[in-house]
This record gives C-alpha cells, sequence and structure tokens, in this order.
C-alpha cells in the first residue's frame, strides 16, 4: 500500500468516526455505585444517592412529563435516602444539587432530544411508590439495575401501528373541523404515512426539523395525489381539496403546549418558556413546509363542503370521532391500549362538550376549550383515584384534539401570502385556545390535588 493510499484509508476512518460520533455520551451510572452490593443505598455516599436521584429525574424529563413531576419525583427519591434535593428543569436538561448535610454533589445531566412516552411514564410512577415502601432496603447496584429496565424498556408499537394511529387520529379530528367521508379518507392515508415516516426517521436519529418537514411535505403530497386521483377517476368536487391540512395534523406538538401552561403555572419558568418554545418551532417548521407544499401545488386553505348532519346526529357522530381521534393520539404517546381507551373515553365527553357548547350557546371558541379541557381534568381526577392511571397520561391525550391546529396554519398561511389581517385574526383565535386549555387542566387539577395546589 503506498502512502498516499495510507492517508486516504486513515481519512476515510476519521470521517467516519466524526460522521458516527455521539453528540451525547453514555452515562455509564453503574460506575457510581462503588459501595458494597448489600449495603442499602440510604448508608451510601453522597455521590452514589445523587446519581440515583439525577437519573430518575432524566427517566421522567424523557418521558414528556413537566418540570413540577420531574421535580417531585426527585424529592420522593431524596427523602427515602435522606438527603435534599434542588433541581433547576429544562426541556432536555436537569441541574441540580443534593446535600446530607455535611457534603453535597452537583450534576448536570441532558438528553439527546425530547419525546413522549405515558407507559414509561406510568411504569416510573409504580417505580416510585414502590421506592417508598422498599427503597431504605435496597443497595446503589439494585436501584440502577431496576432503572437500567426502566430506561431500555422499548415502545410498544411498531411504526406502521404508530402510523396507523396517526391516520386514525386525523381522519377523526378531519371530521371534528367539518370535513366529510372523502376528506376523512384521504387525510387518513396521509397522515397514516406521514407518521410512519417521521418515526422511521426518528429511529434512524434525524434530526428534529428534518423530521418534521419530511413527514408534513409527504403527508400533504399524499393527499394531493389521492384527492386528485379521486377527481380523475371518480369525479370528485375540487371542492374536496380543501382538508389538504388536515393530513399533517399529527404534528402539532399538543404535550409540550400544555405542560408548557402547566410548568409556567408552577413558576418552573425555564422549563415552560423551553417547551413553548420547542412546539413554537415545530408548529412553524410544519407550517412553513404545508404552505410551500400548498403553494407549490395551488392549494389553499377553505371551508370545507357542509355535511348537513341533524343535530344528534352530528353529537353523536362527534362523541366517535373524538374518542377515535384520542385514542390514536394516545396510542401516538405510547400508551397501552388499555390507558387509550380511558383517555379516548375522557376526550370524548370533554371535546363533544365543547363543540356542543359553540353550537348550541354560541359560546366563544376560547371559553368552550376551557370548559372541555377542566371537565377532562376532573374525568381524569376521577380515574386517577381508582384505577391509577397517571393525570397526565390521560388529561393531555384527551385535549390534544382540542388544540387549533387548523386555526394556527390558516394564520401562516394567510401571513405567508401577506395577507396580514386574515393573519392576525386566525392568530388570535388561535392563541386564545391554546391559552384556554392548560387553563383548564390547571383549575381541574387546583380543585382536585391539594399537592398541586399549594406552593411550599
Amino acid at each position: 500500500m503506498t502512502h498516499t493510499e495510507k492517508r486516504s484509508k486513515l481519512k476515510r476512518r476519521a470521517d467516519n468516526r466524526r460522521r458516527f460520533t455521539r453528540h451525547h455520551m453514555a452515562i455509564p451510572w453503574h460506575d457510581y455505585a462503588v459501595s458494597n452490593n448489600e449495603t442499602p443505598a440510604v448508608e451510601a455516599e453522597i455521590r452514589e444517592k445523587s446519581s440515583i436521584i439525577g437519573r430518575v429525574g432524566l427517566i421522567m424529563l424523557s418521558c414528556g412529563t413537566g418540570a413540577w413531576r420531574v421535580r417531585d419525583s426527585m424529592n420522593i427519591i431524596a427523602e427515602v435516602l435522606g438527603v435534599t434535593c434542588t433541581a433547576d428543569v429544562g426541556l432536555v436538561s436537569i441541574e441540580y444539587t443534593c446535600m446530607d448535610g455535611s457534603h453535597n454533589d452537583t450534576q448536570t445531566l441532558d438528553l439527546k432530544t425530547t419525546t413522549v412516552n405515558t407507559h414509561k411514564l406510568a411504569l416510573m410512577e409504580d417505580f416510585l411508590t414502590g421506592f417508598e415502601e422498599k427503597g431504605n432496603t435496597m443497595s446503589v447496584e439494585q436501584i440502577h439495575t431496576e432503572l437500567d429496565k426502566l430506561q431500555n424498556k422499548p415502545g410498544l408499537y411498531s411504526p406502521l401501528s404508530v402510523g396507523l394511529a396517526a391516520a386514525l387520529a386525523c381522519g377523526a379530528f378531519t371530521f371534528l373541523l367539518g370535513g366529510g367521508p372523502i376528506e376523512m379518507f384521504c387525510a387518513f392515508f396521509g397522515a397514516g404515512i406521514g407518521n410512519w415516516l417521521r418515526r422511521k426517521m426518528n429511529d434512524m436519529h434525524e434530526q428534529l426539523f428534518a423530521c418534521t418537514a419530511a413527514s408534513v411535505a409527504v403527508a400533504c403530497l399524499v393527499y394531493v395525489a389521492i384527492i386528485k386521483a379521486l377527481e380523475i377517476f371518480f369525479g370528485v368536487s375540487p371542492a374536496h381539496e380543501a382538508g389538504y391540512i388536515c393530513a399533517m395534523l399529527f404534528v402539532i406538538p399538543g404535550f409540550p403546549f400544555i405542560t408548557s401552561g402547566i410548568d409556567l403555572s408552577k413558576l418552573d419558568m425555564r422549563s415552560g418558556i423551553e417547551r413553548m418554545t420547542y412546539s413554537i418551532m415545530i408548529i412553524v417548521v410544519a407550517t412553513l413546509v404545508a404552505w410551500i407544499t400548498a403553494t407549490t401545488i395551488h392549494f389553499q386553505p377553505a371551508d370545507f363542503v357542509p355535511l348537513e348532519l341533524g343535530v344528534w346526529t352530528l353529537m353523536g357522530l362527534r362523541v366517535v370521532a373524538s374518542f377515535c381521534g384520542v385514542y390514536g393520539f394516545s396510542i401516538m404517546f405510547n400508551s397501552p391500549r388499555r390507558m387509550a381507551v380511558m383517555a379516548g373515553l375522557i376526550g370524548a365527553v370533554a371535546n363533544t362538550l365543547r363543540l356542543e357548547l359553540v353550537d348550541l350557546t354560541a359560546m366563544p371558541a376560547a371559553a368552550a376549550a376551557f370548559f372541555g379541557a377542566l371537565v377532562a381534568g376532573l374525568l381524569a381526577s376521577l380515574v386517577k383515584k381508582y384505577i391509577g392511571f397517571p393525570r397526565i397520561s390521560l388529561t393531555v391525550p384527551s385535549i390534544v384534539i382540542m388544540v387549533p391546529g387548523l386555526f394556527m396554519y390558516r394564520a401562516f398561511y394567510n401571513i405567508g401570502v401577506t395577507s396580514i389581517a386574515i393573519g392576525a385574526y386566525w392568530f388570535t383565535k388561535a392563541m386564545m385556545i391554546v391559552l384556554a386549555l392548560p387553563l383548564g387542566l390547571i383549575f381541574a387539577r387546583i380543585f382536585t390535588d391539594s399537592r398541586f395546589r399549594h406552593c411550599n
């Protein structure tokens, strides 16, 4: 091998190392377990206790729950281990200090990205309940072994299943927004293929904006391809093209939107602002891609073709569609089927109430959203009391379907074509609803949870 060939080979190896170098190094948690395996964790060094507390907080944060719940979980572990913990929680990072009276340990931990995993969240709540009962007898090594199982718990659903869940959710979403069977059919396939692609790209650790842009573009183009085929072969009216935007509503970040409001109510300003910023970034990218796609193919957001349904028929179909939509979103959030069904039942009641308040009482949409979220929160508290599912695993999926993704898109679309007044109108309507939804959940939590109600 010549000198030039050797240099080329070494350069290729260096390029490959740079290409596959991790941006976030794995933490060797078991290296912190320096005590004897039979020594209870309560008798371990402060550094060992701190590693357990931080790891629990990081796993909770990886589930998508808010800063208040992350800090509460860390405090539960700290109290059992006999230390004091203070934590500053963000969207993907935690800075915390543990103190035992004579020593202290400060750590900074972070995640590579933010996700939502309601199944893991429920398992972590079970772990915390068990830790309060037997944590003082477990060793550091035993605790980390238990956390290994939780941290490495695989998702419940394949990319195909998650794609079908998005298809079901967006098909139902289309009807709730006023679309008919044709729009629902096209949105079903557009959303299903789009979210399948997003899941595949996420599994390959592709960049956030790339995943969002590609999935939105594919969802819209699939809708367009199907509706054009229906127009050519079956004579379907071009008026049904208006539903293309419903195919991309699976990307609307309802979970961080809602938890940002809850964090702000607890004065977790860092987490609340970071979650809100993350949500806005996703919406901006999604709506810009959808706008560019629509402009390219000469589509524009328009009113749906009227369905001409009776009051009771419409109400009944809204109950069914609300259940299907919330069930689909719950599956996308990795909820077990039993949890998804419960969230769907809550959403069917809360979302139908919201829509009927607007139609039958002429209540402003934002006020109706507040009452819908309030009812969802109260029902979730009852379920929490008698069945035990985490509240946030039920409340957020049940009101995600109320997030006004269509209004947000119309706002950005009209701003993009310099119809500023119309864009501002839709933006204002969207923001009023977005503000009302977490407020409804917050007041439901205030009414039913004394630990949340107090700020001691």
